[in-house]
C-alpha cells in the first residue's frame, strides 16, 4: 500500500545543489523511518540520510555538513536538500519507509559534472 515517488535528481555543476523530494503515501504507523539511499556504479547502496517519525535524524559520513533530510510540514513529504556537491556524490538516489514492512521508490538519478 505504501508508494514512494522521487523527484528533483538531474544534472548538476561540481559545488551546486540539488533537492530532492519523495512523496509517501499509505504509511499508517505513526512509528517509521524515512531515508533516502544511493547507490553509484560499482559500489554497494549506502545510507544517505535517514529521519524517523519523531524528527530524529542520521546521516552517512560522506555527506554530514553537506547534506540535510527534512520532513514536510502538512505533507507526507520527506526531503533531502544536497548541497556542496562533488563527483562522488553521482549515484542513484532511493527513498526508502520501514514501519512494519520495507518500503523503496524507484530511484533518482544524480549526477555531478567534473
Amino acid at each position: 500500500q505504501v508508494q514512494l515517488v522521487e523527484s528533483g535528481g538531474g544534472l548538476v555543476q561540481p559545488g551546486g545543489s540539488l533537492r530532492l523530494s519523495c512523496a509517501a503515501s499509505g504509511i499508517l504507523s505513526r512509528f517509521y523511518v524515512m531515508g533516502w539511499y544511493r547507490q553509484a556504479t560499482g559500489k554497494q547502496r549506502e545510507l544517505v540520510a535517514t529521519i524517523t517519525s519523531g524528527g530524529t535524524t542520521n546521516y552517512g559520513d560522506s555527506v554530514k555538513g553537506r547534506f540535510t533530510i527534512s520532513r514536510g510540514n502538512a505533507t507526507n513529504t520527506v526531503f533531502l536538500q544536497m548541497n556542496n556537491l562533488n563527483p562522488e556524490d553521482t549515484a542513484d538516489y532511493y527513498c526508502r519507509v520501514r514501519d512494519a514492512d520495507d518500503h523503496w521508490g524507484q530511484g533518482t538519478q544524480v549526477t555531478v559534472s567534473s
